[in-house]
């Protein structure tokens, strides 16, 4: 995600900021332009925004940002919609009477909004599903005991259809790293599954019925295979076999052709929203010759530039945790296959499928 500063003193922003904290400007983020603006009031419900490339637009606040104080993203005036872009994408959100799912879902919401910036800046169609319109995307953010859905009692986090379910307490930390300890992952975050969960809604939408599907069967796998024996195939032996890292970013992605995609889609979304954050902040790196230079913004640049400059990034991202003590943040190792299927999703999402 983009650096962001404040458009009246100057002070760095993270988008989830409300106001300044140095000159207690409010501030909204602004999705039709993924931007961060102080805002100002403007009479009758609107907001001034000022950022240069608003042009002093009006907007309004998000009915979430109005009722919980849970939302920073503006509506433009001329909308209609009560929620904003990327909260009229829920279709059901957990019982927020109890003060432990209100916190949680909050955390939830927070990293939606960041798949949700990277898909609208990606060019990637973002709209919810509706009675009339059976292609959209919609999220289910659901607590335990709270819906028939839940099998055993406990809600699976998951993809059907263009809805996406989460569930809530994979924004508890306790009880998300107990998860990932238990299923032997390296790696485990909302974000993460908010962006493998969209690669299946963009499969069903982008690549399931497209002319050149054979090419994406060539070097993710026939899909056609029983996804059910597949994964039950997964996890009877163990999970992924020997030397999977020769051909997949994670062993979940050995599973299936799916799940292939899922995984490689969500590092995808990964790399490129973290080099677009050391970009926009300025960050300058050395390659292996003592060469310097500026990371550049990743946003249709050929996929070479972006891998050469992902492979030194990765080791400064990974170089600043370990010197905090703490795990890698990307503790990955990407093969010349899985840059290949990282590269094919590059080309898939900047010409949505086209040749």
């Amino acid at each position: 995600m983009r650096a962001f500063y404040c458009q009246k003193c100057g002070e760095r922003l993270f988008s989830e900021n409300s106001f300044c904290l140095s000159c207690n400007s409010s501030l909204g983020f602004l999705p039709d332009l993924c931007d961060l603006s102080v805002i100002e009031p403007a009479g009758q419900d609107l907001w001034k925004a000022k950022s240069p490339n608003a042009q002093n637009r009006l907007y309004r606040k998000c009915l979430n940002e109005k009722q919980e104080k849970a939302c920073t993203w503006m509506i433009p005036a001329e909308d209609s919609n009560a929620y904003c872009t990327s909260c009229r994408l829920n279709r059901t959100i957990p019982d927020l009477s109890l003060p432990e799912n209100n916190l949680l879902w909050r955390k939830m919401e927070t990293a939606k909004r960041r798949l949700v910036y990277s898909l609208l800046k990606l060019g990637l169609p973002v709209f919810p599903k509706s009675p009339g319109n059976a292609l959209g995307l919609s999220f289910d953010i659901l607590s335990d005991g709270e819906s028939r859905a839940a099998v055993g009692n406990r809600i699976l986090t998951g993809h059907s259809e263009g809805v996406i379910t989460m569930n809530l307490s994979e924004a508890d930390d306790a009880e998300r790293e107990r998860m990932r300890q238990n299923m032997g992952e390296v790696y485990r975050t909302p974000l993460g599954h908010f962006r493998h969960e969209s690669g299946h809604y963009y499969w069903d939408l982008l690549v399931r019925n497209h002319p050149r599907i054979a090419a994406v069967r060539e070097l993710f796998g026939d899909e056609r295979i029983n996804y059910d024996q597949a994964l039950q195939q997964h996890y009877a032996r163990g999970g992924a076999l020997p030397g999977w890292e020769a051909s997949y970013v994670t062993p979940y992605a050995a599973s299936h052709p799916w799940e292939d995609w899922a995984e490689t889609w969500a590092h995808y979304l990964h790399i490129i929203d973290t080099m677009e954050t050391a970009a926009a902040s300025g960050l300058e790196l050395r390659n292996k010759d003592g060469e310097v230079s500026v990371m550049s913004d990743p946003y249709g640049r050929d996929f070479g530039e972006i891998r050469d400059d992902w492979h030194a990034l990765r080791f400064v991202v990974n170089s600043l945790n370990r010197s905090m003590g703490l795990p890698d943040p990307y503790p990955f190792i990407l093969s010349d296959l899985i840059t290949r299927k990282l590269a094919f999703i590059h080309q898939w999402i900047l010409n949505k499928g086209k040749k």
